[in-house]
């Protein structure tokens, strides 16, 4: 396709068919909905204040700036891509449980980024907002294909929440020790990751991937976000000791902010294969020989307090991020986003009711500095 880099391969138009709602899907929502507020309103028992449904704990939180890189080409520049600009972003950095664990229990890692000033065609809901929410994982694929398919794996955690931190370290260590003989043999288990074979890596050397597709202008893509500093690529990998330090990583993230910066490029792989690479399936890894990520923007950080209790209180009860914040031009897709929309703006009110602070959209970077609303 001309307006296409030779390298992205022809990537598909999207077409409305493409996206198949299955018949329990409504209710297989409505049961994640349910479930996330049991795992929410037992948190919430235990602490006297509400927290996520999943990815609970933070471990950081950051601001930066967005660039669009100069130059994309025509089928690259689309959405809050579509003409270099630099915008104010705000990072959040967690872990994937619902309840706020020891850092022993090791579990899949998330990075959320809200880019402020983002003007365009809203996706509906977001109506009047200017941001635009990218919610990520450390890993390329979801766990499970559908919203039906995950149900039941939710119910299981919801079911150990708050529930045993001892035996969960224990499990974790054992994950861990599995984790690591699949991948000596070139493979991983995205459900051992889950239960908390997580390797106890610092948490700064992640790349994290959308893991299900979003629109992206008139294509599908997933997106993924990537150290590229040389001081944050020297830790993708590095171990980070955590026994005994229940918060290790906040602390390991709050030391290395507090002199250095940091850059990160986000990236999108493009479909040009349905077959290959679904959009109703997201535990399928897109295969990058047939498509592979390729940059559009860079996010710089300077360095700061990443758990300065100001900005901490702002963003963790104040704001909440969701795929489903933005433009049009990103709307998600396939079956496991669909769930996203409920399930998010269900946690994002339970929490903003029981802590007596709604949540807000910014419309400047202002309106996130310590405590503002």
């Amino acid at each position: 396709m001309a307006d296409i880099d030779a390298t992205l391969k022809s990537p598909i138009r999207f077409a409305p068919e493409m996206e198949v709602v299955g018949a329990d899907e409504a209710a297989a929502i409505a049961g994640l909905v349910e479930t996330l507020t049991k795992i929410s309103e037992t948190t919430f028992a235990h602490s006297g204040h509400a927290t996520r449904g999943v990815h609970a704990k933070s471990h950081g939180v950051l601001r930066g700036e967005m660039t669009v890189l100069e130059k994309l080409s025509p089928g690259l520049a689309q959405g809050v891509f579509a003409r270099q600009a630099t915008y104010p972003v705000v990072m959040r950095l967690s872990t994937l449980p619902g309840d706020i664990l020891d850092d022993a229990v090791s579990a899949p890692r998330g990075l959320a980024v809200k880019i402020i000033g983002v003007e365009g065609e809203r996706l509906a809901g977001s109506e009047g907002d200017v941001t635009q929410d990218f919610v990520l994982v450390n890993g390329p694929a979801f766990g499970a294909a559908t919203a039906q398919k995950f149900l039941p794996n939710l119910k299981l955690v919801a079911a150990t929440t708050d529930r045993a931190e001892g035996l969960k370290k224990l499990v974790s260590a054992f994950a861990r020790g599995t984790e690591a003989l699949l991948e000596a043999f070139g493979t991983k288990s995205s459900t051992i990751l889950t239960l908390g074979g997580q390797p106890e890596t610092h948490i700064l050397g992640e790349t994290f991937y959308s893991q299900a597709p979003v629109l992206y202008g008139p294509y599908m893509a997933k997106v993924a976000i990537a150290p590229v500093s040389p001081a944050l690529k020297a830790l993708t990998g590095t171990a980070v000791h955590l026994s005994g330090r229940p918060d290790g990583l906040r602390e390991a993230v709050r030391e290395y902010f507090a002199t250095l910066g940091g850059e990160w490029e986000i990236r999108v792989q493009l479909c040009n294969d349905l077959q290959a690479m679904p959009i109703e399936d997201a535990s399928v890894v897109w295969p990058e020989t047939l498509s592979p990520f390729v940059a559009v923007a860079r996010i710089s950080v300077k360095p700061q307090d990443s758990w300065a209790p100001a900005e901490v209180a702002a963003i963790e009860d104040g704001l909440a991020f969701s795929p489903w914040h933005g433009l049009a031009a990103h709307r998600p897709l396939g079956s496991v986003m669909r769930a996203r929309r409920a399930t998010y703006e269900s946690s994002a009110r339970f929490r903003g009711a029981r802590n007596g602070c709604p949540m807000h959209e910014p419309t400047r970077a202002g309106d996130v500095a310590g405590g503002a609303r």
